[in-house]
Parts: structure tokens; C-alpha cells; sequence
């Protein structure tokens, strides 16, 4: 009676889960969507433990326990996500990527525990849920950790001589563990600890290379680690609700990754052998080009008078937390006839649709919020395009320069409007560290200081029209 109690349960969460990711795929339902996945998942959580505890007829203090520890954890995602700045909420999501990975480790050496207790023989399919539940679990957890530094400005890129060569050494020495782990039959402590430890370490061999203008490939390529992980503990365990989320948090990580990886122009494999995006490699210097400045009254003028207006939101804006001040902006040029849109690159910001993420903070209908594809062919048809804080995703040297490190990379060409002003602090580059030739275009011009402080003065100068 129990047991059908609690897989009743994981139907209705399994359920929730589903639901409540399809209904993230829009803007107008995502936040409910949210909320009816925690729903799935906090029902999944507390009927295993009251189900399981009764069925084993747990003692008491088992219970307390349990729902402290749930307490505590509850109360600090609670505290961390009401208090995070939009700015971190990428180091945000890796670190709590980086618990989940932790979680199925830890999940996958207890069970390793209890099948030497039972004494009995483990099947095929256990052992390799364990080996892999520890391999995928512990590069996520570590690998998360650095991704959490390097976005939170802790840490610095770092490649050792002949990475490449240690990331390939290191997985041969985690591939050959694991075959002895099935090949005796559960092997010993020595040889799962050993397992467990070089998982670690190939998970900071994997992020360390990563540059911050491939973080967005990084976040989503670990936010799938976690899901697979805990798919492989779920197994250990004989749990379907977390095989199921580890399946929909797995796969529809595997799907972004490979969406990122297409926008950076680059493959998966060269991902996993930790060598891509290194920062400023290969950067072009500016030479003697001249760039041009423009003052907020001319960029005003010509934005009021303009037919089309998109703008191009990057992590810039992000800082400078500008997402409202644009969207009054955006209100301004439209209530004189204006038609104002949106550019989204797929990896502006530090994580995968940080741009929409601002936006829809900002009040600003999704209809506007124009996909590459779709942003690159009204490009040409606008007069004015506002740049306000991205760089890499609009740097032309990706499409005519094959020396760049990002040639090949498909970027907003918003060089091909009539003209482009440009909000920065400075003329330094971008995160990625590479010079920017539109900077120097005859149909740029650069409008310097806080983005916010800039927006602002941009709307007020338009009042004034």
C-alpha cells in the first residue's frame, strides 16, 4: 500500500516536471512553470522520505535529521535567490549545478557502501550507474566550482603546459578504474576513492581553460552533467522521480549545449577536452584606428527621427543594471513611431538567455526580442542600432577576419545598419579580450559611460524633441 502511495507521487512529479518545462518554453508561463516543477519536485522529496521511513520503520530522530537538513538547504537556495543581484545569476546557477553534481557523488559512494553491507553480487547495470554517477558527479561539482569563480571574478583563466595531453591522461586513468570497478565486480575502497578524486580533478583540468566569452557553453554543457548524474544515482537508488528529472534536466541540457556550441562556432568534443575559449588569445590590437564619439543630443535626434531602432543588449547592460531605463527608452521611441526591437545572440551575457532573463524583468513584450537569424536580416533595414554593452557578439573580425579566434563564430551583424552607436565605459575589449574593428566603422560612434547613466540621459534628451 505504501509502495503504490509513493510511485502514485512520482507520477504527479514526474507530471509537474514535464509540465512545468514546457511551460518555461515561453515567457508568459515560465514563472508558473517554475513554480509547478518545485512543486513536482518538493512532493517527490517528502513522500520518499515519509514513504521510505515508515516502510523501514525509521526511528525518529532519522526523521529530524532528514527534515533539518532540508530546512537548512531550503532556507539558504531561498535566501540566495531572493538576495542574488541579475549579475549573479549566472555564478548562481553554477554553483548550484555544482551542488547537484556533489549530491549524486556522494549518493553514488554511500550506495557503494551499502552494496559491500549487503554482501551480495552487484549487477552490471549497478556498477556502472556507480561509475558513472561518481565520473559525471564529480567533474560537475568541480568543474561548477571554477565556473563559479571565474564568473564571480575569484578565479582566473589557467592552462597548464600540455592540457590537452593531462585532460586525455586523466580520463584514460578514470576509463581504466571504472573497467576494474565492473571487472571485479565492485572493486575495493582504494579504487573508488581513486575514481572519486580524479573525477575532481579532471573536473578543474576541464574548466580551468574555459574563457568568460564561452562561459554560456560551459554553464549549459554542466547544467546537463548534473541532470545525467543524477539520472545514474536515481538508478543506484531505484528512484523514478529522480531518473526522470535527471532525463528532462539531461537531456534538455545536451540540446542547449549543442545550441551554444553552434553559436561560438564550435564542436562538443572540443569542449570535454577542455580546449576552447581561451581569453585573448590571438586579440587584435587597434593599431592607429580612430573611433568617433557621439553625444547623447545627437544619438537622441537621431533615434527620434529614425523608422527603425533595434538594440542590442549584452552583459554590459547587465552590470549597469540599464534593462529598465532601455525599455523606457524603448517606450519613448514608440509612442513617436518608432519601431524598436530587440537583438538576442544566444550566448550575450554569462549564461544561456541572460538577455531574456533582463529583459522580462524589464517588462518588455517577448514579441519584440528578435532570435540571430531573424536580428540579422531587419539589420539592414535599420537606421540606428544601439550596442549597449555587448562586444564579441557583434565583433564583424568573426565573419572577414580568419586570424580571429572567433572567425567562423555567427554574430548579430548589426554593422550592416545605416548607423551604430555604441554605449561603453571605455575602449578597452570585451571579456573575451579581443579588439573589436566595428568600433572604428564610419557608421559607428561611441557613446561613453555607465549604461544606465547614459540610457537615462539618451530618454531625457528625447522628451525634449
Amino acid at each position: 500500500m505504501l509502495q503504490d502511495i509513493l510511485e502514485i507521487c512520482y507520477l504527479i512529479a514526474s507530471i509537474s516536471f514535464i509540465l512545468g518545462l514546457k511551460m518555461q518554453s515561453s515567457p508568459d508561463t515560465a514563472r508558473k512553470g517554475n513554480f509547478i516543477g518545485a512543486f513536482g519536485m518538493g512532493l517527490a522529496t517528502v513522500a520518499t522520505i515519509v514513504v521510505v521511513g515508515f516502510i523501514e520503520n525509521s526511528s525518529l530522530i532519522n526523521f529530524i535529521i532528514v527534515f533539518a537538513g532540508i530546512s537548512a538547504g531550503a532556507s539558504y537556495g531561498m535566501y540566495e535567490s531572493k538576495n542574488v543581484k541579475m549579475t549573479g545569476m549566472p555564478e548562481m546557477v553554477a554553483i548550484f549545478n555544482g551542488y547537484g553534481g556533489l549530491a549524486s557523488l556522494l549518493i553514488s559512494v554511500t550506495e557503494y557502501h551499502n552494496s559491500l553491507q549487503d554482501g551480495g553480487v552487484p549487477t552490471m547495470g549497478f556498477l556502472i550507474s556507480l561509475c558513472l554517477g561518481i565520473l559525471i558527479g564529480g567533474v560537475t561539482f568541480t568543474g561548477s566550482l571554477v565556473a563559479w569563480g571565474k564568473l564571480s571574478g575569484k578565479m582566473k583563466d589557467f592552462t597548464l603546459p600540455f592540457q590537452q595531453v593531462i585532460n586525455v591522461l586523466v580520463m584514460v586513468a578514470i576509463l581504466v578504474l571504472c573497467v576494474l570497478v565492473v571487472i571485479q565486480g565492485g572493486g575495493t575502497w582504494p579504487i573508488i576513492i581513486s575514481l572519486a578524486a580524479l573525477s575532481l580533478i579532471y573536473g578543474l583540468f576541464f574548466a580551468m581553460p574555459i574563457g568568460g566569452a564561452d562561459m554560456p557553453v560551459a554553464i549549459a554543457l554542466l547544467n546537463s552533467f548534473s541532470g545525467m548524474a543524477g539520472i545514474f544515482a536515481g538508478f543506484l537508488i531505484n528512484n523514478n522521480a529522480m531518473i526522470i528529472a535527471g532525463i528532462l534536466v539531461g537531456s534538455s541540457g545536451v540540446i542547449l549545449s549543442i545550441m551554444m556550441c553552434n553559436a561560438m562556432n564550435r564542436s562538443l568534443m572540443n569542449v570535454l577536452i577542455g580546449n576552447f575559449g581561451k581569453s585573448g588569445a590571438g586579440a587584435a590590437a587597434a593599431g592607429e584606428q580612430v573611433h568617433k564619439e557621439v553625444s547623447a543630443v545627437d544619438a537622441a535626434i537621431m533615434c527620434n527621427y529614425a523608422s527603425k531602432v533595434i538594440i542590442v543588449p549584452g552583459y554590459g547592460m547587465a552590470v549597469a543594471q540599464a534593462q529598465h531605463a532601455v525599455h523606457g527608452v524603448d517606450k519613448l521611441l514608440e509612442e513617436n513611431g518608432v519601431d524598436v526591437k530587440y537583438a538576442i545572440h544566444p550566448v550575450a551575457g554569462r549564461m544561456p538567455g541572460h538577455m531574456n532573463v533582463l529583459l522580462a524583468e524589464a517588462d518588455v513584450p517577448y514579441p519584440k526580442l528578435l532570435e540571430l537569424e531573424e536580428a540579422n536580416n531587419e539589420f539592414k533595414t535599420a537606421d540606428v542600432v544601439l550596442i549597449i554593452g555587448a562586444n564579441d557578439v557583434v565583433n564583424p573580425a568573426a565573419n572577414d577576419d580568419p586570424s580571429s579566434p572567433i572567425y567562423g563564430m555567427p554574430i548579430l551583424n548589426a554593422h550592416e545598419a545605416k548607423n551604430v552607436i555604441v554605449f561603453k565605459r571605455s575602449m578597452k575589449p570585451g571579456y573575451a579580450g579581443i579588439e573589436n574593428p566595428l568600433f572604428f566603422r564610419p557608421n559607428s560612434s561611441m557613446l561613453f559611460g555607465d549604461a544606465k547613466e547614459m540610457i537615462e540621459k539618451l530618454g531625457q534628451e528625447i522628451k525634449k524633441l
